[in-house]
Formats: C-alpha cells, structure tokens, sequence
C-alpha cells in the first residue's frame, strides 16, 4: 500500500498541479464573495448538472459508494499515522520525510478543498432560498415565536392523533422510507419548481449504528452525491431526516436553509407520517427558542402537547442520552468548526435558525400556510 500511495501521490504532484490547485483555490475563494454570481451561475447553473450525473452515477449502487470512499480516507490517516509512529520508535524520521509529508499534506488538503467546493461547497456562499422566495429573514421576538409555535404545535397536535404504529413500521423498509421523501419533493416541485428532485440517490448509511455514538443523524457526499441517512434512530425522526438530506442534495448547503426545505417538502406531501415528523420537529426548534427567552411559556406550551409527543420527546431523550459519551462532543465541537468556516457563523446551533425563516415565511404568506 505504501508504494501504491506513493505512486499516486507522485503523479499527481506535478508542477503544474500544484499551480491549479493554487489558482482554483484562489478563484474559489475570490467568487465566494459573491452571493449573486455564486447563485446564477453555480447553483443554479452548474451544480445542478454535477448532482444530476452524481446521482445517475452511483444511485444505481445498493449500497453508499460515499461510505466506502471514506472508509479508504481513514484507512489512508490510520496508514501514514501508524508509518510515522513505527519511524518515530526507530528514531528514522529524517528532515527529508518531513519535508516530504508536508508537501503531500498541503497537496492533498488543497486537492480536497477545491473538489469539494467545486461538487458541492460553493454553495454555502448563494443567495438560496431566501433569494427564490424573497423572504426578509430577520431577528423575531418573543410574541413572534409565540405566534409561531401556537401553529406549530396545532399542526403537530393534529397528525400525531392521526399517525399509526403500522404507518411508522412500515418504514421498516428502507425503500419505502427514501421512495416516500423523494414524493414529497415531487409534490412541493408543483408550487416550487426549483425543488424539482431527480433522479434519486438516499441510502442508508453503513455507519448507522457508529453515528449514534458520533452524533449524526444524515449527511451528504459531496464526492458521490449521495444522500446517507442514519436509520437506527427513532422511526418518528427518519421521514424529515430523509428529506433534510435531499434538501442539501439540491444545493441547500447551509443547515438552516436545509431544515427549511426540508418544511416545504413535507407540507407539500399528503402524508400524515411525514408531517407529523417535520411538525415534531419545527416545533421542538421553536420550543427551544421561546424556553432560551421564557421558560414559563414554554412549560405551558408543553401542557398542551398531544401525548404521543411527549411520549416520542422521551424517546428521543433516552436514545440520546444511551448514546452520550466524550467522542461525540469532540465530533460536534469539530463540525460546529467546520460549520462556522462554511459561513455558518452559528455552527451547531444554525439548525435552530431555521425558526427565523419560519416566522419570516408566516409574516409574508400568512400563518395558515404554515
């Protein structure tokens, strides 16, 4: 393996390469500056033609060509570490190694950088859905989120009575769950025709039951386009999850604007399966916010959940607290980083800002379309 990474590396490390990887990186860095540009001619331009050959591509696969395409990347760190560490012991680590490292550490740190930027990350820089839906997302108060978490909770109030432990079970099936999210675009394309969602490509995650302990739910790769979803979590979370991911396979690179989408699919979709989830969730976004600024209204605001919600919140608690241990902390203190460099300067808790474009959305189009 050594001489084969060796090999690859060499090849790659040409002169010129290295003068590409400097000038796109640049030139990424440079259109990050603007919003507009990125949306017209990237998101919109040549991203969705990226992602639509993605898909085709490994979508067909049964399994996550993502997930393997990782498992090599740690197979590699796990390699040149376990290297380092046997020339440290014989005291054989010379300048030349140093020297060498370095230059394939910058190399393959810039290589990863533009094509993931390239494939997906310039997205963090569009202008996205605020722009399509001319939305003035700005800072609520407290009787806003009061407004919206009345119709939030009505809402979730409404499908929780309705939503069945045969409908919930029949996500067994996989199939069934991802064939489900991918209607729900196919329902919201009718009044949004930019969330026009084709072919598809969600898969579970082979990591489903190691992400429990690491924190996540579903992710997306961006070197495969591939949607992974964490289907060890309760059914009750799996149809938004789904659809969050898909959103992020559109283009909606930011977390906020993901959980937005994520809203309108499920809204648009006839199932009370999947509006039951997203409700769940929205409202359990706003609560947070209002108990931060009143903790008093939000205890009242719990007296009035349906009780198949309280039951799924102690559901929820527990499956989290089961799988609470340092490892995670340090994952999601790492990802709040990686967030807060992708133009999230709120890191983890961007997804609770998903509650401004809420009240944003209800204060143009009215509460009723919540």
């Amino acid at each position: 393996m050594q001489k084969l990474l060796t090999r690859i590396f060499n090849r790659l490390m040409k002169s010129w390469s290295w003068v590409l990887l400097v000038l796109l990186t640049i030139g990424i860095k440079w259109v990050s500056w603007y919003p507009e540009w990125v949306e017209a001619n990237y998101s919109q331009g040549l991203y969705p033609r990226i992602a639509t050959f993605q898909r085709y591509f490994f979508g067909w696969l049964p399994f996550s060509a993502g997930d393997l395409f990782y498992a090599f990347l740690i197979l590699v760190i796990l390699f040149q570490t376990g290297k380092f560490l046997r020339l440290l012991f014989r005291k054989k680590l010379t300048r030349t190694y140093f020297s060498e490292a370095a230059q394939q550490g910058i190399f393959f740190l810039l290589f990863i950088y533009v094509f993931f930027n390239l494939l997906w990350g310039l997205n963090y820089n569009r202008t996205g859905i605020a722009g399509q839906l001319q939305l003035q997302v700005k800072p609520y108060s407290l009787a806003d989120l009061d407004t919206l978490t009345s119709v939030l909770q009505e809402k979730m109030n409404h499908y929780a009575s309705f939503v069945s432990r045969a409908q919930r079970d029949s996500f067994n099936r996989k199939k069934m769950l991802f064939v489900s999210a991918a209607a729900a675009y196919k329902a919201a394309e009718k009044e949004y025709p930019f969330l026009a969602y084709q072919p598809r490509s969600l898969k579970p995650s082979l990591y489903s039951y190691l992400g429990n302990y690491l924190g996540f739910q579903g992710y997306y790769n961006p070197f495969s386009g591939e949607g992974q979803v964490n289907t060890t979590i309760p059914r009750f979370l799996e149809p938004f999850v789904s659809t969050h991911e898909i959103a992020h396979q559109l283009g909606y690179a930011k977390e906020n604007e993901a959980n937005f989408v994520a809203f309108l699919a499920c809204k648009s979709y006839e199932s009370d399966v999947f509006r039951y989830s997203m409700y769940l969730d929205m409202y359990n976004y706003a609560l947070g916010e209002v108990y931060s600024r009143d903790t008093l209204l939000a205890r009242r605001f719990q007296e009035k959940a349906h009780p198949q919600v309280i039951k799924d919140q102690r559901e929820y608690r527990d499956f989290y607290r089961r799988h609470k241990n340092p490892v995670e902390e340090l994952v999601m203190w790492g990802y709040s980083h990686f967030l807060r460099a992708n133009n999230q300067p709120a890191g983890k808790r961007s997804y609770n800002e998903v509650v401004a474009w809420l009240v944003a959305y209800y204060k143009k189009f009215g509460v009723g379309r919540l």
